[in-house]
């Protein structure tokens, strides 16, 4: 820890800090926006600097305007075609789903009336068949072994695979996971998987 004095005061911290004048409206909506995320003051917002880096956003101009706008007319979009698939669920369900089942409904009703009781026909058991015994089903050994390597060496790849895999928290968005691998390793497995 190093020592800062400040207005002749000795102060403890890990790295030097500077004043930013801001307006007292602009810094209690700050300090209660960074209360949700359990940081400090600066760590929330190197975080929100980070995320309009990262994300080629600008606060003040065009641009991110025009990503809400896309968004609201994507969402709007999406929504009809919700309400599309809405409409062919009900036209299915009046025009297919009610009609056969009401009419399994009257030939049961029908059925229950008629009184009559329904036959047992015999149960018939098919013969155990053994014919996984002949020849033609068996596998010879050196191919069973061939095979064998294979799943081994398979399962080699996928474990080294799963070695390069790290979970990635970023400072903004939900966790998630990254494949460390460069392109040719990436090309090698898709063409070996065809």
């Amino acid at each position: 820890m190093e020592k800062q004095s400040t207005n002749g005061k000795t102060k403890k911290g890990t790295g030097g800090y500077s004043n930013i004048t801001v307006k007292k409206e602009t810094a209690t909506r700050f300090r209660s926006y960074s209360k949700k995320f359990s940081k400090s003051h600066s760590e929330v917002l190197d975080g929100m600097i980070q995320y309009f880096k990262e994300n080629n956003l600008d606060p003040f101009g065009e641009g991110t305007k025009i990503i809400l706008d896309s968004i609201k007319k994507l969402e709007r979009q999406m929504m009809k075609k919700i309400d599309r698939l809405i409409a062919i669920i009900k036209n299915m369900e009046k025009t297919s789903i009610r009609p056969t089942y009401e009419m399994v409904l009257i030939l049961y009703e029908a059925y229950v009336k008629d009184g009559r009781k329904p036959r047992r026909e015999p149960v018939q058991l098919q013969e155990e068949r053994m014919d996984f015994l002949e020849p033609r089903n068996i596998v010879p050994k050196v191919e069973h072994e061939r095979i064998l390597q294979d799943f081994e060496s398979y399962k080699k790849h996928c474990n080294g695979m799963l070695q390069n895999v790290e979970k990635v928290e970023p400072m903004m968005g939900k966790p998630y996971l990254r494949l460390n691998m460069d392109i040719g390793q990436f090309e090698k497995l898709k063409h070996h998987l065809r």
